[in-house]
């Protein structure tokens, strides 16, 4: 590895330790169901997203709301001395990628077979303090 590529990786490692974020990986729900979720709760604040996790009817919502409550422990964990509440949180990114597919086959019609793709998905919350931002 070069010099300059090992400060760049060091200087996005060191960027990455001060962000409090959520990973949930191999998500059994198609990233197309989990986003419309995840648009529901873009950018706003925390105590507001995870009441409007709380009480949508999808499915998603559910493993969304326990995401967003595992990136605010996580803030909490590294900043110890701030209070949740006066800190204002607000969720900064959250990112719905796709994951693996399970492959499966259902009989169709004259011998053949038609794939069925199981779809999965990661997703990425990110949250941060209002307090911080601003000043």
């Amino acid at each position: 590895m070069g010099s300059r590529k090992k400060q760049m990786a060091e200087a996005i490692k060191a960027e990455k330790k001060q962000l409090a974020f959520a990973k949930l990986n191999n998500c059994p729900t198609s990233p197309r169901k989990m986003r419309l979720v995840a648009d529901l709760v873009r950018g706003e604040k925390a105590e507001k997203a995870l009441q409007i996790l709380r009480f949508s009817p999808k499915e998603a919502s559910r493993r969304l709301e326990k995401l967003v409550m595992s990136a605010i422990a996580n803030w909490q964990a590294k900043n110890e001395d701030a209070d949740v509440e006066e800190a204002n949180l607000f969720i900064k990114e959250i990112r719905v990628d796709g994951g693996t597919m399970l492959k499966r086959l259902r009989p169709a019609p004259q011998g053949r077979a038609h794939r069925i793709r199981k779809r999965s998905n990661h997703v990425t919350v990110v949250v941060d303090s209002l307090n911080k931002t601003q000043s």
